[in-house]
């Protein structure tokens, strides 16, 4: 159909073949279409009319700024010139689509040129690459994600050797000037803060997800609590925000950090979908699933901890419901967000044993509840971690023989110093390979320390493996600013104790407490 010219076409044979053509392009997943010289459109498929709310009788014989609007016309309006130059080109375009979102398309202009060598209009293939667009944007956003890892990761390390310093010496200020009123003024100050940064250094590797889950006993009423208020101060004021219990003690097995981020993440969710205003309703319970229940959650029957969030604001239709939890499905506008929200909360919750539901309906809200493993019996916690004190008064740990591995000084003398405190005899190592030769040479040594990350051959998982080998029975305690997530422990290795930088000197005992004397 060269120029579109259909003349060849008349008769009852001619109609066949222009409808079996028609038939065709209408068939083909792209937009297709054609228009003269004088920029007026004279084929277009069911695709091409449909992308810009036409028919395909009613594009053809009308002016391409009549068909794609002002809009996009701006935008393609020196493509075409170039077309009818003669030159074939490709191009992308955005434009607001239909259903008021964003939409993106890519074109091809092929010039149609006659036997005399003049061009006599432009063949035009359009693509909607709509969902490509937002594919590489994820992907782009996924790798944006993980060297922001890395080098949270690499900072985490060097970080928390830093306030590892830091609190060990408040610490130790705080301790030899216990009733000077500076030390409430000056020093425990400095050590919140401290402890804050700290604190900051987790939540940075766990949003860059290079943390590992730490579950411990978790009240949750009374984290409920506290993220309630940081709710009431952080969404607007024409959402209220309300909270109730069913039990008056719930506690569940669970890392405290991620639970928070992932009911602060379900609060935002609930916002954007109030955006006149309503009620965020948070609600725990002791729930019981039976056997079916828990087959539908993949969980095993038993007492869970529900953690209810709810809101009355639009809600989902079945489609949205059925992908909610899918990696980079949104409902939010093009670079509004990455998708990525509620499969955390999902992943999440199924790390920590646990199943969600979701329910919701349509400008009437949605809940979505997660169920987590329930602890029916507090566990009796040891303040201090210094209560484990001899008849005589004599620390447990007094005169054993430490073999202290790590190549930062300042962090050496630090932890040296603790040890010191808990009675032990110290001997230093600032490399793994050093350390190494201390342990063949010097048989007196009753317990290794070693940092994780260190210079040379040998770090301190070498370093372990090789204490394993040469002197099977003498314990070993990892200790790092940094741990790397999922296989990077090996089985053989997952069984040694790791203290997280930076650490007390409380918690520093309660590692070595299983070694005391």
């Amino acid at each position: 159909m060269t120029g579109m010219q259909t003349q060849d076409l008349q008769g009852p044979g001619g109609r066949r073949s222009e409808w079996r053509l028609r038939e065709i392009t209408d068939a083909i997943p792209a937009a297709i279409a054609y228009f003269d010289r004088n920029w007026v459109f004279r084929y277009a498929n069911k695709g091409y009319a449909e992308w810009f709310g036409w028919t395909a009788a009613e594009v053809e014989g009308r002016l391409i700024r009549d068909v794609v609007g002002p809009e996009v016309f701006d935008i393609v309006a020196s493509h075409v010139q170039r077309a009818l130059n003669g030159e074939q080109l490709t191009y992308e375009y955005s434009l607001t689509g239909r259903d008021g979102n964003p939409a993106h398309a890519r074109s091809t202009l092929v010039p149609d040129v006659g036997p005399d060598g003049q061009v006599r209009g432009c063949y035009v293939h359009s693509m909607d690459v709509t969902e490509q667009r937002h594919t590489q944007a994820a992907l782009a956003q996924a790798q944006k994600m993980e060297a922001i890892g890395q080098l949270t990761g690499g900072l985490a390390h060097d970080f928390n050797n830093m306030l590892t310093v830091v609190i060990g010496n408040l610490a130790a200020l705080k301790e030899s000037r216990p009733d000077d009123p500076l030390t409430e003024n000056y020093v425990e100050p400095a050590i919140q803060a401290a402890n804050r940064g700290a604190e900051l250094i987790r939540r940075l590797l766990g949003f860059a997800r290079r943390q590992p889950l730490e579950p411990r006993p978790v009240e949750v009423n009374e984290l409920i609590l506290g993220m309630s208020k940081l709710f009431r101060r952080s969404l607007p004021g024409t959402i209220a925000v309300s909270t109730a219990s069913r039990e008056p003690l719930l506690r569940a097995m669970v890392d405290a950090h991620q639970l928070e981020n992932a009911l602060l993440n379900l609060a935002l969710n609930a916002r954007d979908a109030m955006p006149n205003g309503g009620e965020l309703r948070i609600e725990s319970s002791l729930e019981t699933l039976s056997v079916h229940a828990a087959a539908d959650l993949e969980v095993p029957p038993g007492d869970y901890v529900q953690i209810a969030v709810s809101d009355n604001g639009m809600g989902m239709d079945g489609s949205t419901l059925a992908r909610v939890f899918e990696p980079f499905f949104t409902t939010k506008q093009f670079g509004m967000g990455s998708g990525l929200g509620m499969s955390m909360v999902y992943g999440f919750v199924k790390q920590s044993g646990g199943g969600v539901r979701i329910r919701s309906r349509q400008a009437r809200g949605t809940t979505v509840a997660l169920l987590l493993p329930h602890l029916p019996e507090p566990e009796p916690e040891d303040e201090d971690g210094m209560a484990a004190l001899s008849a005589a008064g004599q620390l447990p740990l007094a005169g054993k023989l430490v073999l202290l591995a790590e190549d930062d000084a300042d962090v050496r003398t630090v932890v040296r110093m603790q040890l010191a405190e808990l009675g032990c005899v110290v001997v230093e190592a600032e490399n793994g390979a050093e350390a190494a030769d201390l342990v063949e040479n010097i048989p007196a040594i009753g317990l290794v320390i070693s940092d994780v990350v260190m210079p040379g051959a040998m770090d301190g998982r070498a370093l372990a493996r090789f204490v394993r080998r040469f002197r099977p029975g003498l314990p070993v305690v990892l200790m790092s600013g940094y741990v790397q997530p999922g296989g990077a422990r090996p089985e053989e290795e997952r069984d040694l104790p790791l203290l997280v930088k930076p650490f007390t000197r409380e918690k520093l005992f309660a590692a070595l407490r299983p070694w005391a004397a």
